[in-house]
């Protein structure tokens, strides 16, 4: 009998031990490299116990994502949300900051789309809107809407329109090839094959996109506020529309050397940074170059992505 209560000991105590280690390890996630150029391509890592999760239930919390660059394969703590300070970021008036850090505008035109990134296998198109105030020679612009072309497959995310502006309402619209998908009352959704991903980090106005071995991208809907209206005098008719824009941040997994585009071309290995350096806005040029037709169109001059040699006809909206 002692020996039967000893041996039940043991085992309680082999348990106690072992039980909560098998219980941490299930509540870590696992992250995967995707990005087929890098040395950690396919790898499976465990999230480190400062961000245990790929979606934390805490829209504050960090999330766990794995850095592909890095040269000893790790996984670490971002915040979901983008950041405008970030690199890949478009944000603002459109502000960029390209692949080397350096921060630059490209104004555009309302109304008017743009190649941001073109490449053989990807092409990221955004719409423009805008506002010319009286005695002003140029328009200010934002980024309204965002439009993928990749194989086949068409998948746009906008901001709608608001003439007042309410965080609690959600602005984000997501449609892929023609079909309106996850409504405001959806938290996610995935394409059929998996490789479209769509996760709302918030109960409204944010989202990450992934298109796997792509992009990622972090989408926040902002207004022009009244505070952003007395700095930069836009003289914005606030009773008409507050100019709800997407703020934008890309994390890029498969560009080529041959990529194009706004921001594209800032990730190309023989990049020259021509912005004037030294000034508090300096904006590049590219407005005859970068232009499309529609927010589907590969029809820049400097466009390097074929619907036709991706199978699809080039396509319009």
């Amino acid at each position: 009998m002692m020996k039967f209560l000893s041996l039940l000991m043991i085992v309680v105590i082999c348990a106690c031990i072992v039980l909560p280690q098998i219980s941490a390890q299930k509540l870590q996630d696992k992250v995967t490299c995707t990005s087929r150029k890098s040395r950690c391509f396919l790898r499976s890592i465990s999230c480190p116990k400062q961000c245990p999760f790929t979606t934390p239930k805490d829209p504050k919390a960090k999330s766990c994502h794995i850095n592909c660059d890095s040269p000893i394969c790790k996984a670490e703590c971002r915040h979901k949300k983008p950041s405008c300070k970030g690199i890949g970021a478009a944000c603002y008036d459109p502000r960029f900051i390209g692949a080397d850090g350096v921060v630059f505008y490209f104004h555009g035109k309302r109304d008017e789309h743009f190649a941001l990134v073109s490449d053989t296998n990807l092409q990221i198109n955004a719409r423009f809107i805008g506002h010319r105030p009286a005695g002003r020679a140029h328009d200010y612009t934002w980024i309204q809407a965002l439009g993928l072309l990749f194989g086949p497959h068409k998948f746009s995310v906008e901001a709608t329109k608001a003439s007042t502006w309410d965080n609690k309402i959600d602005h984000l619209k997501f449609s892929f090839n023609g079909t309106e998908i996850l409504d405001s009352t959806t938290s996610s959704w995935k394409s059929l094959d998996g490789d479209v991903t769509v996760e709302r980090i918030s109960s409204a106005n944010s989202a990450i996109i992934t298109v796997y071995g792509l992009v990622e991208i972090g989408v926040n809907v902002v207004p022009i506020t009244k505070e952003d209206d007395r700095v930069h005098n836009y003289q914005i008719p606030f009773d008409v529309d507050c100019f709800a824009h997407l703020e934008v941040q890309f994390r890029f997994l498969d560009l080529s050397a041959d990529v194009d585009g706004v921001l594209g071309r800032t990730y190309r290995p023989d990049y020259e940074n021509r912005a004037e350096l030294g000034i508090a806005m300096p904006v590049v040029g590219g407005y005859d170059k970068y232009k499309t037709t529609s927010l589907f169109a590969d029809d820049c001059k400097k466009c390097v992505f074929s619907s036709t040699k991706n199978g699809d006809n080039k396509g319009s909206m």
